[in-house]
């Protein structure tokens, strides 16, 4: 473990509060002790650095300045308040994050007052700041008060609609509110599209000799010349001079840009705008991404998440595997496919590395399209692509999906349109917890007319549902697949293309079947394998399809047993219901057959390994084994082989 780091100003900081017996020096210093703590903190954890670091000075200034927790600071997404999780009275806990009955790598209402709303999606931030200023307004109460509302939004978060939708309506009602444009060229991946241009040219050119405050009368009180502040805009000067800024036109005072990492910019800008502003204020900070840890800065994704590190190299402490991740098999055979068919496209938003689809970006150009935070629109985008004879993979982490969920029922299911989604990240996903869960694809696609929905047991299923989603093209059809290794079993040179809708048998056996859809077709054979020990041989399929159903497979399972299990990595009203119907409308229960559906929880299950959050959800090995026991009414075991 490395050396802890001397924190002599930090130390005397228990809450924000605290902030305030400093001078402006002083807290600069306090900033740098926190980064250092913070690189620190999660070094020991893993956890999101690069984001965190880009808002050290920020997070000082606004709770030094601001009257935190009546005061509402709103940290867009979240994985960037760890800082703020240090100054807020968590200290003594940062080396929990992302642990088991730890601290949240985000925000988190039930975790701390100075948290006033939970985030781990983007671009939520300004609705529920201005709703903040409209409950203040109101007459609202909650704890500790309502004060100001104060939105702090990445220049990655703000390209997705919602943004502007609560942009728009701030500038309507006219509330005063305070929103901070983190602008650090880098969210996740690389930004992209006309959102990003558009910051991009605020800072192209010569280094500005004046800064422009849109709030009126606030120019004489502002710092100028404004050194190393915003580098990258000659035009939007230009526009800025006649007042025509976009923010500007959604109703929003506009100030900056400035230097977010310049202590004495950050606290008298604060200080003007709190004193001076009337109705909404957008700040405009210009802030480096992984800043004051050069192994960050210098990252690909700077630093954007990363596993325990050595704090003096940054060489991250990965457990070394010989079993390739889902998502670089799926990445590869998408490859594989397009080299066969040039009609295949792929789509993903602002997350080409965590879906694979880096791979196909660097053979593919032309033909892969990172929409940005924007998933509704990646999917009917999709759907027109479809429409146009592409073959587009809309490839989205299932709890990201769930953004888009309108258009994969209007746009795509209704009209019938061959959109191949892959759905990554399915199931519980570890550190990041309840939010980043993909607990309801299975309920929320099985349910749509016409949609084809696939489950991979293994990385050599995930290729061959790849291949078979690139053939078919008879309406819309998505395949699931987990976050992290596969289980190591030998890939095939060629994939297959799966009849539709038809499972498989892995192992004959009697009086129980145990019935998979997905990764826990691992758990199950580890099950079967005790329970063979015990004299029970189960039978074991996997269903491979939640729609359309092998519903000769399943009667002739229901047919020839005692017992059928399901077993999913899915909320209540997926696969298992799926069958439950199949076998009611086929009087199979008036049999007397023991059916029984092993789902994910009726709970959101907090973040811990895993194998942890499944041991949580009593879907491992021995909880199935005990399900057998249970529907066999077997409590003690006797001689008699099954």
């Amino acid at each position: 473990m490395s050396a802890r780091p001397d924190t002599p100003l930090l130390d005397q900081v228990a809450l924000p509060a605290d902030l305030k017996q400093f001078s402006d020096t002083e807290l600069a210093q306090v900033a740098q002790e926190l980064r250092a703590e913070t690189i620190s903190a999660v070094s020991e954890t893993g956890g999101h650095l690069g984001a965190g670091l880009g808002v050290v000075e920020l997070t000082v200034a606004l709770h030094a300045i601001f009257d935190t927790p009546r005061d509402k600071v709103i940290w867009d997404v979240g994985h960037q308040c760890y800082p703020h999780k240090i100054l807020t009275g968590r200290r003594d806990r940062i080396r929990t994050l992302r642990q088991q009955d730890g601290l949240s790598g985000f925000t988190k209402r039930s975790e701390s007052v100075f948290d006033p709303f939970g985030a781990a999606h983007s671009s939520t931030s300004i609705s529920a700041a201005l709703g903040f200023a409209v409950a203040r307004d109101l007459g609202g109460q909650c704890d500790g008060g309502l004060g100001d509302a104060i939105a702090v939004i990445g220049d990655g978060s703000i390209s997705a609609g919602m943004a502007y939708e609560a942009m728009n309506n701030a500038g309507h009602l006219n509330k005063r509110l305070f929103v901070v444009l983190n602008d650090n060229d880098m969210s996740i991946a690389p930004p992209v599209g006309a959102m990003s241009s558009y910051l991009s040219r605020l800072y192209a050119g010569e280094p500005f000799q004046e800064f422009k405050a849109a709030a009126k009368g606030a120019v004489s009180l502002l710092p100028e010349p404004f050194r190393e502040g915003a580098k990258r805009a000659k035009e939007m000067i230009k526009g800025m001079a006649v007042g025509g800024t976009l923010f500007e036109e959604l109703g929003f005072s506009y100030v900056g840009p400035i230097d977010g990492h310049d202590m004495e910019q950050l606290l008298l800008v604060l200080r003007t705008m709190r004193q001076r502003a009337t109705g909404p204020v957008l700040l405009h900070i210009n802030t480096k991404k992984g800043k004051g840890y050069a192994p960050a800065e210098n990252a690909r994704d700077r630093g954007h998440a990363t596993a325990k590190f050595d704090v003096v190299t940054g060489k991250q402490q990965k457990t070394p595997s010989n079993a390739p991740s889902y998502t670089s098999v799926f990445g590869k055979a998408l490859v594989d496919e397009a080299a066969r068919d040039d009609k295949i496209c792929a789509v993903t938003a602002a997350m080409p590395d965590g879906t694979g689809l880096n791979l196909f970006a660097e053979r593919y150009p032309s033909r892969c399209f990172d929409v940005a935070i924007a998933e509704q629109h990646g999917v009917t985008f999709s759907a027109a692509l479809a429409a146009g004879g592409m073959k587009p993979f809309c490839a989205m982490y299932s709890t990201f999906l769930q953004r888009g969920y309108d258009q994969v029922v209007h746009d795509v299911a209704i009209q019938r349109l061959p959109v191949r989604f892959a759905i990554d990240r399915a199931g519980l996903v570890g550190a990041d917890g309840a939010t980043h869960a993909g607990s309801f694809d299975i309920a929320y696609m099985a349910n749509l007319p016409g949609m084809v929905v696939m489950a991979a047991a293994d990385e050599a299923e995930l290729m061959h549902m790849v291949a078979t989603a690139a053939a078919h093209n008879d309406g819309p059809i998505a395949f699931r697949y987990p976050r992290g290794e596969g289980v190591g079993v030998d890939l095939p040179e060629q994939a297959e293309i799966l009849e539709i809708g038809k499972g498989r048998v892995i192992q004959h056996g009697k009086r129980v079947a145990l019935l998979s859809f997905g990764t826990r077709l691992e758990e199950v054979r580890k099950a079967a394998e005790t329970l063979a020990q015990k004299g029970i041989t189960p039978t074991i399929a996997d269903a491979r399809f939640a729609k359309p159903l092998d519903e000769a497979l399943i009667l002739d399972l229901a047919a020839n047993h005692e017992a059928l299990i399901t077993i999913e990595e899915g909320a209540i009203g997926g696969f298992g219901s799926h069958v439950a119907q199949l076998l009611a409308e086929n009087a199979v229960f008036d049999s007397g057959l023991k059916y029984r559906s092993m789902v994910l929880p009726d709970t959101f299950i907090d973040h811990a390994s895993p194998k942890a959050m499944y041991d949580s959800a009593a879907m491992n090995a021995e909880h199935i084994e005990a399900k057998v026991l249970d529907v066999l009414g077997i409590t003690q075991l006797n001689s008699k082989r099954a």
